[in-house]
């Protein structure tokens, strides 16, 4: 199946749809939904993406991420992805918006969202291996060891929690 993207400009107004892949190969501004979720000790949780994923294999991610299809807001893509990913729903708040600009990916518009959930999670997906809560200082000592973030998540950390 194929899967369509909207293509965004600097302010992130829709300005025309393409291809996921060709999003990627014209490095095309786009548009991405994150969910941060703590548990009621304050523990985020992350979610180590399967050896299946093309991109990123075997890294610790949100525990909700996708791209905003064609025509969807980033609340239908949130809720869409929270049904994929976590089996479930949940109240959401917004958390941040923000642009990130890897050297190696196109411009993404962030929109993050931030909820408490003790789980369980019951994912839709072959794409996620396991679902983990952690401490704040011990996902620092992950990062600091070496282990595997995701870019995005990586991002978000380091601006908002390190």
């Amino acid at each position: 199946m194929i899967e369509y993207i909207d293509v965004v400009d600097e302010k992130d107004q829709v300005v025309g749809k393409t291809t996921r892949e060709e999003v990627y190969r014209k490095f095309l501004p786009h548009r991405i939904v994150h969910v941060l979720i703590f548990n009621d000790k304050g523990e985020m949780a992350l979610q180590l993406r399967s050896g299946k994923v093309s991109f990123c294999p075997n890294h610790w991610s949100t525990t909700v991420g996708g791209h905003v299809q064609a025509g969807e807001s980033y609340e239908k893509a949130v809720e869409r992805e929270c049904r994929e990913e976590l089996g479930t729903g949940g109240k959401l708040k917004k958390f941040s918006k923000d642009s990130f600009e890897p050297k190696t990916a196109p411009k993404k518009f962030l929109m993050i969202y931030k909820t408490i959930h003790n789980g369980p999670f019951y994912p839709e997906t072959d794409d996620v291996e396991k679902i983990d809560f952690f401490a704040i200082q011990e996902i620092k000592k992950m990062l600091e060891n070496g282990d595997k973030f995701h870019p995005e998540l990586r991002f978000i950390l380091e601006k908002y929690f390190f």
